[in-house]
């Protein structure tokens, strides 16, 4: 099985891939590590590398030939990807949804080093903010997708006051159920 995580940033993508997959015994990859690995290796701020990455095609290429690579060389996995969906069709395609404090509150209390942005939770909602539009800006404009349109997943699941466990028993529920009815190519 293949599981394919979206979601807002602070809606607990990371956390739920990686907890999924040691329940499941799945590998996990992320797009998250793999954009911060790649600010880290050119001296920039994860927000200043989604700028550049507006007009830099080739950040998000990069990005697009690694999932597309595992999608077609790798089963049983799962990767946390805003929009892996679209790179591993044959996947089961969660979509975690947060409310914007939550989601705020979460990302401010990780306090990465490379956000510095980050300095009170009024501000991390802010640059949550931006970072969606300038997602949005580019999924568009290069693949002519949204991914807040819930018609690309076939389950969402709200993390915003649940437990993690919570949300891990209804993602692996949700895969398993989908996963049965839907034979993936």
């Amino acid at each position: 099985m293949i599981i394919t995580i979206s979601g807002r940033p602070g809606s607990g993508k990371s956390t739920i891939a990686k907890a999924v997959a040691e329940k499941l015994g799945l590998t996990h990859y992320s797009t998250g590590d793999f954009l911060r690995e790649m600010a880290m290796e050119r001296g920039m701020t994860l927000p200043d590398l989604n700028k550049l990455a507006e007009k830099d095609r080739s950040i998000d290429y990069e990005l697009d030939k690694r999932q597309e690579m595992l999608g077609k060389e790798e089963d049983n996995f799962i990767i946390d990807s805003r929009i892996g969906f679209h790179f591993i069709p044959r996947s089961v395609k969660i979509f975690l949804d947060v409310s914007g404090d939550a989601g705020a509150e979460r990302i401010f209390s990780q306090k990465r080093k490379e956000e510095k942005e980050n300095t009170s939770v009024q501000k991390t909602k802010e640059a949550i903010k931006k970072r969606i539009a300038s997602e949005r800006l580019r999924y568009k404009k290069y693949y002519n997708i949204d991914y807040f349109d819930m018609k690309n997943y076939d389950a969402v699941v709200d993390t915003s006051y649940k437990t993690i466990e919570n949300v891990v028993d209804e993602v692996i529920k949700a895969a398993k159920a989908i996963s049965a009815k839907k034979p993936r190519k």
